[in-house]
Formats: C-alpha cells, structure tokens, sequence
C-alpha cells in the first residue's frame, strides 16, 4: 500500500513539470533547434552554378569570411552596433536613473511613453525618418525656410542616418534593463558611502555604477545583437552605399541566391552573439561573488 503511494505521489509530481516543458520544448524545438540545424548544415554544403544547394561538404564557406572584404564589412558593422550601443547607454543610464528616483505616478507616465513606440511598427516608424531626413523632407525644408542652410543637406544614405535609425529603435531595449537594475538598487549602499564622506560623484561611479553592472552588461547585449541583424534600418536609411553584415546576408538569401555562404555568415553571428552572452554571465557571476563579500 506504501509503495502504491509512493508511485502515486511521484507520477503526479512529474506530470507537472512533464505537461509544462512539454508545449515549451515542442515549440523552441520546432521553431528555434530545427531551423538553426537546417544553417548550420547548410553552411558546409556548396552553391551550384544556377544558385541551387549542392550537397557537398565543404569549409569553403567559412575559409571565405575571413576574406579582407567581408573581414572590413564585419568590423564597419560591430563599429556602428558599438557605437550605437555606447549613445543608447550614454543617453539611457540617466534616463532610466531619472526614472528609477521619481514619484510612482510620474514613473508609470515615463515607463508607458518607452512602451508605446513598441505598439507601431519599427519599420514604419523608420519611414517616419526618412520623411523627417531627406532632401526634400521636413527637416530641410524648415531650414531652408529660415535661411540657415542655403542648399538642403544630405541626412539620408550615411552612417549617421544608419546610427539614428538603430538607436531610436533600441533605445527602450537598454532603458528597460537599466531602470529594472537601478530601481532595485539597495538605497542602504548609498547611505553608507554618503556617512562616510562621498560626494554624490563618487557615490555615482563607486557604488551605483558597480551595483547596476547587471542592467549596463544586459542593456548592452540587447542594443549590440540586435543591430548586427537589423537589415531593413540600413536599406532604408544607409541605402546602398552603406553594406553591413545583415544586409549582406540578406543579400545572400534574396539577391546572389547562396544560401550555403549565407548560412555561414549568420552562424558566425550567432557564435559571436554566445561569446558575448558567456561575457554577460562571467559579469554577471564576479558582481554576485562581491556582493556576498
């Protein structure tokens, strides 16, 4: 009778977990595991002569990337996803800071004014830019109007369009982390380092920035990968003289039809998105480590 218990007890203690990882596995297997396979052979497999995959196994894919070209297309778009990163975080810490120290019905107010851009499309707010941006668009023309440019200025189809462009859409992505980090800050710290002499600068950089490393790292890893993959920001605001890596796998799907040399290129993003989560946690774990000392 024990034992039937036992068995009783234990079968309902794994129907539990077992009916809800079931629906999750399904679906990051079918949706996520399956396809990110489905790239990664295909990076070793061969393009054919009429754009059709061939299947034999080659490294040719990978040999390829590291040539000088694609080697200064990568480093001109981690440099735009580094400098986009560094303005959303420049722009952000203060921001989220401000935001973190309000009064609760001023910070629900600013908290829905980050959420709303999220209710309409990125792409068709990038149009918005565009109308602002070009030539003949808003900008130029009130400029013109009040004598201060005599000839309209080209915005458009340059990297700083292509950096306004992806920090606009990013921004709330290192807002949100940083507000979550600073708001959850032990107010104790500051106290402490207050009674025993610092100025609210050192406080800033000794105890705040410190203590809110968390919300910084992931704020980061959440503006940095998702500009190395955002396409249609740079089709649309960098034109064709701007070619980075998302384009160019874009391209390789779309355009030149080679899907084994595409494939390689995104796995080779995907390998750099891990190092920089394995970073991410490295950080994550010191900053645990110190607050128990």
């Amino acid at each position: 009778m024990t034992v039937n218990v036992f068995n009783k007890n234990t079968i309902n203690k794994i129907k539990g977990p077992l009916f809800t990882l079931t629906p999750l596995t399904l679906w990051l297997s079918i949706l996520v595991a399956i396809p990110l396979l489905f790239v990664v052979v295909m990076g070793f497999l061969s393009r054919g002569t009429y754009g059709n995959v061939e299947f034999e196994f080659t490294l040719n894919n990978y040999i390829r990337i590291f040539d000088p070209m694609y080697l200064k297309m990568l480093m001109t778009s981690l440099g735009l996803s580094l400098v986009t990163t560094v303005i959303c975080l420049t722009a952000g810490y203060p921001f989220a800071y401000f935001i973190a120290n309000s009064n609760k019905k001023i910070r629900s107010i600013l908290l829905m004014l980050i959420i709303i851009p999220f209710w309409t499309n990125s792409l068709i707010r990038t149009y918005a830019w565009i109308i602002l941006l070009r030539t003949s668009g808003i900008i130029n023309s009130y400029l013109l109007q009040f004598g201060i440019i005599n000839e309209p200025i080209q915005f458009l189809y340059t990297n700083g369009a292509v950096v306004l462009g992806l920090t606009y859409t990013l921004f709330p992505f290192m807002i949100l982390p940083l507000y979550a980090s600073i708001e959850s800050l032990d107010k104790r710290y500051l106290e402490a380092a207050q009674d025993l002499g610092a100025n609210p600068w050192i406080t800033f950089w000794k105890v705040t920035v410190p203590l809110t490393m968390p919300g910084i790292i992931a704020g980061c890893i959440l503006v940095f990968i998702p500009t190395l993959g955002l396409f249609f920001i740079p089709d649309l605001m960098g034109g064709s003289k701007i070619m980075l890596i998302s384009n160019f796998i874009k391209n390789q799907f779309l355009t030149a039809r080679d899907w084994p040399f595409g494939s390689a290129a995104s796995i080779v993003l995907i390998a750099l998105t891990f190092v920089l989560l394995g970073v991410y946690i490295k950080i994550l774990k010191k900053n645990k480590n110190m607050e128990v000392l």
